[in-house]
């Protein structure tokens, strides 16, 4: 068995003031990628629904953010615990609805609970201070909490997405509401499970589900005091500006076209494991997938290796499932216009043969397209799937170049053996996350995560440090307890 599918048909619910009540509006069928079978049931929340969810969490918030910092963290010890404990059941939740290897959906997983970690060491970190400014006056600065904040979660990582926002959230004393992708909410259930079994007081923690509607209801609740998204570009965009036109914070995270950048020096072993790696992980259906191979000067030997690695990789065992028939359709019409065009299909992995027993499921193998032209839909457009799009060009300044050109900028990565290459793309690269033989160059943390361009909408970035200034305020107390006998103007 790839993948081991819920037992049963799942029904998702919201978590409401700490109770599981099922949303009143139309239900949608969750069908796994992997089997064509339905595995879970969620219905639209209402515009009532969402005003009681986030009333609740209102509610809660003058409790929660009244305790100590080191109080609020022992509940999120004990919600690191029990994702632990439950690693291999959330893994199978997340790879069954999103169509992961288990193997992808735990790495996710554990990815997010090195935010949570960060999350955790804030309350050894000095989140404020106190320093005498002059005579007799000291300033004291400290984080205080927005109040009911957000996050909205794309389908592709439906556990780590969302680790990604709330247990800092959390951490810094907001009450938290989860709007899982109305694709995958199964994943978010299970950890609304281990957020109840944690203790955290009623309301500090939500879910809301719904498509849409529920969304636009959402941020559009005047209790509601920031929102942090991550999806596709239009939709960030979208969100972005629907959240700020009500005067609250976003920070909204789209899609990319990564370039990887391949030179004649580049190691063979290293380049060809980190660029399909890259490119087939999830599927391709990640914001940090390669998608753009810009090959500089002759290098046909290691394309030639890439593409040979390709064809070999086992669907299923070794690459996962695309989210829905949509997506599919939409992808093998990028392939069929790029040969249209005059591209090459070097590797084509439309129809493949099915795992024996998945014969229903959403299925492509890796696929490459060579000598594509900069302008074609293929090497502009993200296609969000396993397919990489090769561009040769004459030298690294043309190479640069056409990575200059990218409407997006979540990350570039090169491929070489030479400082002073690598340092040149670095240098010069316009996105916010920049490999060197790594082909998915994702920082780790305390190093914060986040692009630059049509990447991203907002300030900041999504974890790390930055982050803590978007979900929280500062504020100074100046203080003076008596007149000094060597007063000036500042005393």
């Amino acid at each position: 068995m790839l993948v081991e599918l819920p037992a049963s048909v799942v029904t998702c619910r919201n978590l409401t003031g700490g109770q599981w009540r099922e949303p009143s509006g139309a239900v949608r069928e969750i069908v796994s990628p992997y089997s064509g079978k339905v595995i879970g049931k969620v219905g639209e929340s209402s515009q009532a629904e969402v005003a009681q969810l986030v009333e609740a969490a209102q509610a809660a918030f003058p409790i929660w953010r009244a305790m100590p910092i080191k109080e609020r963290a022992q509940y999120l010890f004990r919600f690191r615990e029990l994702m632990l404990a439950k690693l291999p059941q959330l893994s199978h939740r997340a790879a069954a609805e999103a169509g992961k290897t288990v193997d992808e959906a735990k790495a996710g997983i554990m990815k997010g609970i090195e935010v949570l970690e960060f999350a955790l060491s804030l309350q050894n970190l000095e989140v404020g201070g106190v320093m005498e400014v002059s005579r007799g006056v000291t300033c004291q600065m400290s984080r205080e909490p927005l109040g009911v904040v957000a996050g909205i979660a794309p389908f592709n990582f439906p556990a780590m997405v969302p680790l990604w926002m709330y247990p800092i959230a959390l951490a810094l004393g907001n009450c938290f509401i989860l709007k899982p992708s109305e694709k995958v909410p199964l994943t978010s259930q299970l950890i609304g499970e281990i957020a109840v079994e944690s203790g955290f007081p009623a309301g500090v923690f939500s879910i809301l589900n719904g498509a849409r509607a529920t969304t636009e209801a959402l941020i559009d609740h005047p209790l509601v005091k920031a929102v942090g998204f991550v999806g596709s570009t239009p939709v960030a965009k979208a969100v972005y500006q629907r959240a700020t036109g009500h005067g609250k914070r976003a920070l909204c995270l789209g899609g990319a076209k990564n370039h990887l950048i391949v030179v004649p020096d580049a190691d063979p072993a290293m380049t060809v494991k980190g660029v399909l790696d890259s490119f087939i992980g999830c599927a391709g259906q990640r914001c940090m997938a390669a998608s753009l191979l810009v090959a500089v000067g002759d290098v046909d030997s290691l394309l030639e290796k890439v593409k040979a690695a390709a064809r070999d990789v086992k669907i299923g065992a070794g690459m996962g499932a695309i989210i829905d028939r949509a997506a599919l359709e939409r992808i093998e019409g990028i392939i069929g216009r790029a040969t249209k065009d005059g591209a090459e299909l070097a590797v084509d992995g439309r129809k493949p043969l099915p795992p024996k027993g998945y014969e229903a499921g959403n299925w492509i193998a890796p696929t490459v397209i060579d000598r594509a032209a900069p302008q074609m839909e293929c090497a502009q457009q993200e296609i969000f799937g396993p397919v990489l799009t090769i561009v040769r060009v004459k030298n690294l300044a043309e190479a640069m170049a056409l990575e200059s050109q990218n409407e997006f900028g979540n990350a570039t990565s090169v491929f070489t053996t030479s400082g002073a290459v690598a340092r040149y793309v670095a240098d010069r690269a316009t996105t916010g996350m920049i490999g060197v033989n790594i082909g998915v160059p994702v920082p780790r943390e305390p190093f914060s995560f986040g692009g630059t361009k049509a990447s991203k909408f907002g300030q900041g970035d999504m974890t790390g440090a930055s982050v803590l200034d978007f979900w929280s305020d500062l504020k100074k107390v100046t203080t003076k307890w008596s007149m000094q006998a060597d007063h000036n103007w500042m005393s």
